[in-house]
């Protein structure tokens, strides 16, 4: 299910698929098995009118969670750019050739938060976090040596600095990691198929077949949209790093 929601194409064909489906078994095979009675019409269309305010509230929940999500991405991912580039020119303050090498770690350690943002490889992405650990923790032993060897107001700066630098970090990956539960994905499934097997249950024989494919094309559209924002990596609408891609040249110039 987690891999499912993390690919919107697929998830949107898979959930077009379900969703007619079910709006034939319900026009083709419970309308006549067991026909509506006149007279219990009205009782239907209200359980039917119930059934779908209910999936449109559920949807529009979680697209706000979704959108939420996204904006405290790009949020974080901001923060992540002033933090780099506030340690960057603190770097200054450290006296001698340490200088020159936290500068050119912060911007080594920039390249590799780009990638970050921009791989849809898992298996690259582990490679990145070794990398991007491997040079914190280099970064963080030139700042501590000299915070060590000269432990002043000026010092202490520097080290507040990068410590900025790495808790932003693991701020942005934690947002990354936080998305839609699957229990709320499933939960929305289920009523959208139940939705749909109600909607061509209830259909009278005049109906157009068109007509049908309407509502399962819409929630399949309206899911796929949710796991598109909701995916930082599966989908088309992402978190472009604007912010780092500017410090990136500024730094690079």
């Amino acid at each position: 299910m987690s891999q499912l929601i993390s690919h919107p194409a697929i998830l949107f064909i898979a959930l077009l698929v379900l969703l007619t489906s079910s709006t034939a078994v319900g026009a083709l095979v419970l309308r006549r098995i067991k026909p509506i009675p006149s007279e219990a019409r009205d009782d239907f269309n209200i359980v039917q009118g119930a059934t779908l305010t209910l999936l449109a509230l559920l949807i529009g929940f979680t697209l706000s969670m979704a959108v939420g999500r996204y904006d405290q991405r790009k949020n974080l991912e901001e923060g992540e750019a002033n933090a780099i580039g506030t340690e960057y020119l603190r770097a200054d303050l450290i006296e001698g050739p340490d200088t020159d090498k936290v500068k050119a770690l912060l911007v080594r350690y920039l390249d590799q938060r780009l990638l970050y943002y921009r791989t849809r490889d898992h298996d690259h992405l582990d490679a990145i976090e070794a990398v991007t650990s491997q040079v914190e923790d280099e970064m963080w032993k030139i700042v501590r040596g000299v915070a060590r060897d000269k432990p002043n107001p000026i010092t202490s700066l520097v080290v507040a600095g990068m410590n900025d630098v790495i808790n932003s970090q693991g701020y942005a990956e934690a947002a990354w990691l936080n998305r839609i539960p699957v229990s709320a994905w499933s939960l929305m499934l289920v009523i959208a198929f139940f939705s749909t097997l109600m909607q061509g249950y209830g259909t009278r024989t005049e109906t157009s077949r068109a007509v049908l494919f309407i509502l399962p094309m819409t929630v399949s559209l309206s899911l796929a949209l949710i796991s598109d924002i909701d995916s930082p990596r599966g989908g088309l609408i992402r978190v472009a790093p604007q912010n780092l891609m500017s410090l990136a040249t500024s730094l690079h110039r």
